[in-house]
């Protein structure tokens, strides 16, 4: 029994079955994990008097659709009063942190990546033990540093007085920014050492043999090439510091000086209830930041990635 040739047309049948289930399973994936952000975004907009027994997967049109709930920014409005001094400490801890941390870790790869020296397989092995150390490990010998070792806190007291921006509390963001640097820097260099090692050689051979100096050659060669590698370091670096807690926990304790994370642990809840609307509003405005720099950076991430 013989069949009939396979067609043009039958041939493209299974590939366009293929994609049509992959576009299903793609499309699946996505509302699986955009729901829970959907519904936090319909939880943020709806006022906290018709928020229980609201269906929180649909936007609040009431009353054009009953049991939707009504629509209310009040929750925004609370949420930016309530998390306003905890951004603003944040943003002034991530930044110099991020920056500091990338930069010194760029640095320490590249004496260790393209400079040769006594000891520095030592010093590499002890920077990827620095990784493995757990916060836990650290927090009472470091609130001991900080509190009781470290005159940090005496010498914010005359600058407090000379400069008009600086307050006495600043110094556990100053505390916690070198924290932070210390910390990440482990990590930092594991990253760039890996992506200077697929540098060529030749090219850092023909500088020196031009007579470019040690700092020459980072400065017009290494820095440049290492751009890709920088926005990974500060996508992970940013998130990482903005989304801490123990640490801040731990050296700011309480007061003025709380970040947002802090600030987030406490807001909409109250002996009368939980507000939900405005948790849910203050969880957003606190992860906003990490999206931006995720849309500003995300090219350069993802070639970064790619080297």
């Amino acid at each position: 029994m013989s069949f009939p040739p396979a067609t043009e047309e039958d041939r493209l049948v299974g590939p366009r079955v293929r994609k049509v289930a992959l576009y299903i399973v793609l499309s699946g994936m996505v509302l699986f994990y955009l729901i829970p952000i959907e519904t936090g975004l319909m939880t943020a907009i709806t006022s906290p008097e018709s928020y229980t027994g609201q269906t929180p997967f649909l936007p609040p049109l009431e009353p054009l659709v009953p049991g939707t709930g009504e629509f209310s920014l009040e929750a925004w409005g609370g949420a930016l009063d309530g998390l306003s001094g905890g951004l603003v400490n944040s943003l002034v801890l991530v930044v110099p942190a991020t920056v500091l941390s990338g930069l010194l870790g760029s640095m320490a790869a590249y004496g260790l990546t393209t400079v040769d020296w006594r000891g520095q397989v030592g010093i590499y092995v002890l920077f990827i033990a620095g990784i493995f150390i757990p916060y836990q490990a650290v927090l009472v010998p470091l609130t001991q540093f900080w509190y009781n070792v470290v005159p940090l806190r005496t010498a914010f007291v005359p600058l407090a007085e000379l400069l008009p921006l600086v307050r006495e509390y600043h110094w556990k963001l100053v505390a916690l920014i070198i924290t932070h640097t210390a910390y990440g820097l482990p990590i930092c260099t594991l990253l760039f050492r890996a992506h200077y090692k697929k540098l060529s050689g030749e090219m850092i051979e023909a500088a020196r043999l031009d007579g470019a100096s040690v700092t020459t050659i980072y400065r017009r060669i290494i820095l440049p090439l290492s751009i890709p590698m920088f926005a990974v370091v500060f996508i992970y670096q940013f998130t990482q510091i903005w989304n801490d807690l123990l640490f801040a926990l731990t050296i700011i304790q309480f007061g003025d000086a709380s970040v947002v994370t802090m600030d987030l642990v406490g807001i909409g809840v109250s002996q009368s209830g939980t507000n939900f609307p405005l948790r849910m509003a203050a969880a957003l405005l606190a992860a906003l930041p990490t999206l931006v720099v995720y849309v500003l950076f995300g090219d350069k991430f993802a070639e970064g990635v790619a080297t």
